[in-house]
């Protein structure tokens, strides 16, 4: 199932990535305890959820690198957060 495609998949496209682990594995269950905290990672926080799903799957429990790997997803995430506005017109300052 986690080929190189679903990997690349994953990294461009990480909500549909755990879609389809919610759909065609168990992972997404053994990684948290309730639907609702996995619901709310995906729409907040996807890398980070992926990453975590992911590494907890291959390293139950998460050991020191796989810690790594869930940081440099959370650091992606607020990067999307905060670099959208970076990004748009009108975050920029002086554009009215």
């Amino acid at each position: 199932m986690c080929g190189c495609l679903f990997l690349v998949m994953g990294a461009v496209f990480p909500r549909t990535a755990i879609v389809l682990l919610e759909l065609f594995t168990n992972w997404n269950d053994t990684a948290f305890d309730s639907f609702w905290i996995g619901f709310i990672g995906w729409l907040f926080l996807p890398y980070t959820t992926l990453a975590y799903v992911l590494m907890d799957q291959w390293g139950d429990p998460i050991n020191g690198f796989g810690w790594v790997i869930v940081a440099f997803a959370f650091l992606v995430d607020i990067g999307n957060w905060f670099g959208t506005a970076r990004r748009s017109p009108y975050g920029r300052p002086g554009y009215a």
